[in-house]
């Protein structure tokens, strides 16, 4: 063989080999779950058939003796009566509207694990309206008053008064000159100035929603790196657009995000030895629940739910993987819509001591009114090259840096500045956990098999038995008037305004349901009964329907 040939062809092997080692080493890198495998998630989601269990299936799915099934159904009967009787209007308007709302439909049919919703549906529906709200509490349409759990989807911080007002001293600040979009109301120069003291970073970009903002940094970095791989984590939710959410919920593969294990040295060293990621997003949220993702009731199936937060070993590892991005010129973008003031003042970044190259705000910091923020380093926030006039990232929006929206910003960033406001944050995490520490003493005290985990204000309820209907939780807490999102008790988010009474009255009412949900004999489970032999009886009655078709 003539050399040359020789030659190029051992740089052949050598190029496919380093490529072989780099392919190995990110599949390595992935979580071991489905969460960490996106296309093969899809694939078997697709494989997955309805069942539907009957009124005889529901009770006893566990094989439950006939005296623990007759509690039950006597349980959800009760129930059942109490909804009817206590929530008629909110019910009847919510299937009324229901035909017509997709949103509803769906947040309708994911309150549960599948296999039970339809009878859930049928006889514990739920009502979807609130009149009003005051203090900690909310109130439907029917009059009930419910302390409020569900923290508007992390949007209440302060609590509703003080959006109420933001709002209403937003609409008067802008009343003059209304919905005219284009120009600058110049309140958005003082928001300006006030978020870049808050960050210390350069420049701020305005957007209507969080996903917004995330699409924003997402595409200026790849422009600036002239990279085109994204990396997220395991379970981290950065909205619903499609480059950031691959596997189940996306139509389509999203081939150039990678999604890598949380805490792992073979994550880090694909971030240190690949040349094409643009970017790594980082959502504080997961210090909660590392590899996965956001818990909801519609996927307990059994007790197997984990959840626990350690600061310090969480920000350690952020930091080695900032270091590394800093390192492999990859932009560190720290998505921090929904913790963003929630762990600190100046929002994820001063609770884990970080200095992202960018980082993105929303939710709460609208004062109540729909936002998203990006703010990043001046040379990655240029949206054109000098030298290249043509060669622009555009993005636009009509409704960016709306004056009503840039008011009541203004509002809550004026808000957070006040005494009052800034006495909130003293021993912030110690008041939380003291609170989550209370609450689980009193599930110990009654020997309820539920604990709760918390990042701050931000809880999660887990659960320490291998049952089939740990999803029930939600409905007795209702009962007790307890307000829960859909997602059900997966996620409880407090806004910081209750008092230690108002807390205290949660944790009576909490433990409460707990002891009436035992009593009607929920947690009953087999000796023999594990979360993994729960799993296995579930993928067995799956594996009978997809063949019985």
């Amino acid at each position: 063989m003539h050399w040359s040939l020789a030659f190029i062809a051992a740089g052949s092997v050598g190029i496919g080999a380093t490529a072989g080692r780099r392919r190995l080493l990110l599949s390595q890198a992935k979580h071991r779950s489905l969460a960490g495998h996106s296309k093969w998630s899809r694939r078997i989601a697709g494989l997955i058939p309805r069942v539907d269990y009957d009124a005889a299936q529901f009770f006893r799915c566990d094989g439950a003796p006939d005296g623990v099934v007759a509690k039950r159904e006597q349980g959800f009967e009760r129930l059942a009566h109490l909804f009817a009787e206590r929530f008629p209007k909110g019910r009847a308007l919510t299937a009324e509207t229901r035909a017509g709302l997709s949103d509803l439909q769906f947040t309708g049919s994911y309150r549960v694990p599948f296999q039970f919703a339809r009878h859930v549906k049928e006889h514990l529906g739920v009502g979807a309206f609130t009149e009003r709200s005051a203090g900690v509490t909310v109130t439907d349409l029917d009059g009930n008053d419910f302390y409020d759990l569900t923290g508007s989807y992390g949007v209440n911080l302060l609590g509703y008064e003080a959006y109420k007002g933001m709002i209403a001293e937003a609409v008067a600040q802008v009343a003059d000159l209304g919905p005219v979009l284009g120009q600058l109301h110049p309140v958005v120069a003082d928001n300006v100035a006030r978020l870049r003291a808050l960050t210390g970073l350069d420049e701020v970009s305005f957007h209507m929603s969080g996903t917004e903002a995330v699409m924003q940094a997402v595409r200026l970095a790849r422009y600036h790196t002239r990279r085109s791989k994204v990396v997220r984590f395991c379970g981290a939710y950065h909205g619903w657009w499609g480059d950031v959410q691959p596997g189940i919920g996306n139509p389509v593969n999203a081939d150039r995000t990678f999604t890598l294990a949380e805490m792992s040295e073979k994550a880090l060293q694909t971030l240190a030895t690949r040349n094409d990621i643009a970017c790594v997003l980082i959502n504080p949220l997961q210090a909660l629940h590392p590899n996965s993702a956001a818990p909801s009731d519609n996927t307990l199936v059994d007790g197997g739910r984990r959840a626990g937060a350690d600061r310090e070993a969480y920000a350690e590892w952020l930091h080695k993987v900032a270091e590394i991005c800093r390192e492999r010129g990859i932009v560190f973008i720290l998505d921090d819509i929904f913790t963003g003031f929630r762990l600190a003042r100046g929002g994820a970044a001063e609770y884990f001591g970080l200095r992202p190259d960018m980082v993105t705000f929303g939710k709460t910091l609208g004062g109540g009114l729909p936002n998203g923020v990006l703010i990043g380093r001046a040379d990655l926030m240029k949206r054109y090259r000098e030298d290249r006039p043509v060669d622009i990232c555009f993005a636009r929006g009509t409704f960016n840096a709306h004056p009503y929206v840039m008011a009541a910003m203004n509002a809550f960033l004026r808000k957070l500045d006040e005494p009052d406001t800034r006495a909130l944050y003293d021993g912030l995490d110690d008041r939380w956990n003291a609170r989550a520490a209370r609450m689980n003493a009193s599930l110990e005290a009654v020997c309820a098999p539920v604990r709760v985990a918390n990042l701050s204000s931000i809880w999660t309820v887990t659960y320490q038995v291998p049952s089939r209907f740990n999803w029930m939780l939600q409905y007795y807490l209702r009962e007790e008037g307890l307000l829960l999102s859909w997602v059900g008790t997966g996620r409880l988010i407090f806004s910081l305004n209750y008092s230690d009474a108002e807390f205290d009255e949660v944790v009576t009412r909490f433990t409460r349901a707990c002891e009436r949900m035992a009593a009607n004999g929920w947690w009953w489970h087999a000796p023999d009964a594990t979360d993994k032999s729960i799993r296995r009886g579930i993928l067995r009655e799956l594996i009978a329907k997809r063949l019985s078709r």
